[in-house]
């Protein structure tokens, strides 16, 4: 079975409060993007994973793809498998493309082993893999809020806006970003401003995190202030960075342009 676990983007990004778990409460927008890893699996009689692409820099078993095979074999006796994943979206980009890994193999295995686990069932056990895997076990855009496992659909759509994401060769430590920023109740929901036309969410949605990484890393800085340049509708750090994406009306020409960056572009659905 071979499926494309795709990454997301933040329409803004709000740090609510801090949790007596060490963790903070969030309040954000996911909207998937087509930009796709590709994930293979095949039972097998010995586990074994094998990876290509952007090198992964973690053991194998702390990825989320081994973890995920782990909680269904240890609850519903599934067997071993081989796993064959082509890494082609960057880590430590804030686009959760090892979240979605782990939640596409979750959902591969209820299907390759007739598991028959509903959606509520997939994300409990997304939900134990990380707080973005949940997200993608419904891959629609929804306002995401706790620790960023509690999801509520939304109806609104970019389908036809081009996008570009462009991804720093920077490493940003997401712990470190959290301290970094003091939590405050947002005015206005996300879930409002997003209603805004799209044209006007540059003066109304923010991602709180923007100010800190930016100070930081004045790199990132410029990448936003590039994208708006050549004519982007909107442009936002995603996530706790270091991926800046820009949405356009119509389709652009990036050549030459960030020649030093990982860049993905496309169009949404």
């Amino acid at each position: 079975m071979i499926v494309y676990p795709n990454c997301k983007i933040n329409l803004g990004l709000n740090v609510v409060s801090k949790r007596p778990d060490g963790f903070h409460n969030i309040e954000s927008i996911l909207y998937p993007v087509p930009w796709c890893d590709i994930l293979e699996i095949i039972p097998s009689k010995k586990n074994n994973l094998l990876f290509d692409g952007i090198k992964i820099n973690c053991p194998e078993t702390e990825n989320l793809c081994f973890k995920a095979h782990q909680l269904l074999k240890k609850q519903y006796g599934i067997p071993e498998i081989n796993l064959f994943l082509y890494k082609k979206i960057p880590f430590g980009a804030g686009l959760g493309g090892g979240s979605s890994d782990g939640a596409f193999t979750l959902r591969a295995l209820n299907d390759l082993f007739s598991l028959n686990l509903d959606e509520t069932t997939l994300k409990e056990f997304a939900s134990v893999l990380g707080s973005d895997c949940s997200f993608f076990v419904q891959d629609k855009p929804c306002l995401v809020t706790g620790t960023g496992t509690n999801l509520l659909p939304l109806s609104f759509s970019l389908k036809g806006y081009f996008i570009v994401i462009i991804k720093p060769d920077i490493s940003i430590s997401t712990k470190e970003t959290y301290n970094l920023v003091s939590p405050k109740e947002p005015q206005t929901s996300l879930s409002e401003i997003i209603n805004l036309p799209v044209k006007d969410w540059k003066d109304n949605l923010f991602n709180a995190f923007e100010e800190p990484v930016f100070n930081k890393r004045p790199k990132i800085s410029t990448i936003k202030k590039k994208l708006y340049d050549k004519g982007a509708v909107y442009a936002s750090m995603s996530g706790t960075g270091s991926a800046v994406y820009g949405l356009f009306e119509n389709e652009i020409d990036m050549a030459g342009e960030f020649q030093d960056c990982i860049t993905w572009k496309g169009y949404l659905s």
